[in-house]
């Protein structure tokens, strides 16, 4: 079959423009590696309950093609949620270690983003992002399931515009 635009009728080449899609390899792979995330659970302190009411039957984070694992080497995202302390650090920086690339960081909630109220104590990692590259950031104490939702849609955004563009988007 012919397919040269010049032989086409002006409906023919309208038709082919609206389903022919081009598009590089990079794309698709990043296309099908933003709606396939699968994070591994760290909740650390209270938000971490409404982490798992995020996966629960109300909000169903598993229609985005979100499974949450529980084995760093199953994993391509973590969920930081709660409180780091120091006596936790070594280990949330040996688990992320053992994921394999790409991976990437969401810190949820404000003790994992900047301390929160514990942000004076001697025992507390003053943010997630000392210890590991965080790329998306989800304020709140504790953030609603609906914020967990939106940051890992800006995961997603962000996994595509890499592959998009080539270049490594810094924190969100």
């Amino acid at each position: 079959m012919d397919l040269k635009l010049e032989s086409m009728t002006p409906e023919e080449q309208e038709e082919m423009q609206r389903n022919v899609f081009f598009t590089t390899l990079e794309q698709v792979k990043a296309w099908a590696r933003s709606n396939s995330i699968w994070p591994m659970t760290f909740g650390l302190a209270c938000c971490a309950i409404e982490m798992m009411g995020t996966g629960a039957s109300h909000y169903d984070l598993d229609r985005f093609g979100t499974i949450f694992r529980t084995s760093p080497r199953h994993s391509d995202c973590m969920i930081v949620a709660g409180t780091v302390t120091k006596k936790m650090a070594p280990i949330l920086r040996r688990l992320y270690d053992q994921m394999p690339e790409p991976k990437y960081v969401i810190a949820m909630g404000v003790c994992a983003t900047a301390g929160g109220p514990y942000i004076k104590s001697y025992a507390v990692v003053k943010g997630v992002d000392q210890i590991v590259p965080v790329d998306v950031y989800i304020p709140g104490c504790p953030p609603n399931p609906a914020a967990l939702i939106y940051g890992i849609n800006k995961l997603q955004h962000k996994i595509r515009y890499e592959a998009k563009t080539g270049k490594r988007v810094t924190n969100q």
